[in-house]
């Protein structure tokens, strides 16, 4: 059997039709098998999501209360290889921008969004397809719940100066080798990984 070709990643603009809204969690489900293969840690999560999602066909709202699909994405500025991180104002902690699908099914667009209205910087392009998947449990006040999160690359602009919204208490620039300094959980530190190796593959 000849082994599956590894799809090519391409640039998303803003109103390209890869972003446009969907209702049907199918499309979902396509975004999930679509993502670059991973290590065993990723493809676990790739099989779980399936699984989840034949079994709670509500999995795009927030009101599915075991779990619900999030997208987020690792914004990166090409000139210098540094992730944009946020100090998220309700976990206390600092991840990379994202959130809930809140109905929609086409998760780049879900992290397209989340990623610019979170980071301030407009002009951000998004690399699909997505290139890590993640399941984590969000605890109380807000939990126990899952977190079924399709990830994603995001291109800063040159020169973006971020801005942060409602939903952060501050926003960095970081360096890979400063990640071990804002406390981030291995699923994280495997997702920058991923994004500087697509970043590569684009060849920005």
């Amino acid at each position: 059997m000849t082994p599956a070709r590894r799809p090519r990643l391409r640039l998303c603009y803003p109103g390209d039709h890869a972003l446009a809204p969907s209702t049907d969690l199918a499309t979902a489900l396509g975004h999930i098998e679509a993502a670059l293969p991973g290590d065993a840690t990723v493809e676990a999560h790739r099989a779980t999501m399936r699984e989840f999602l034949a079994a709670h066909p509500d999995a795009l709202d927030r009101t599915c209360e075991p779990g619900h699909l999030t997208g987020s994405a690792m914004v990166v500025d090409p000139a210098t290889g540094r992730f944009l991180l946020m100090l998220h104002a309700k976990l206390g902690r600092w991840f990379q921008p994202g959130g809930h699908a809140e109905g929609n099914a086409t998760l780049p667009g879900v992290a397209w969004r989340e990623a610019t209205e979170e980071t301030g910087i407009v002009g951000l392009t998004l690399a699909v397809p997505a290139i890590d998947l993640d399941i984590h449990e969000v605890g109380p006040p807000h939990g126990p719940h899952l977190h079924l999160d399709v990830r994603y690359l995001a291109v800063a602009p040159s020169g973006a100066v971020p801005v942060r919204n409602h939903e952060s208490l501050d926003l960095r620039w970081a360096a890979p080798d400063e990640l071990a300094d804002f406390g981030l959980d291995p699923g994280s530190h495997r997702l920058a990984r991923a994004a500087l190796a697509a970043l590569d593959e684009l060849r920005l």
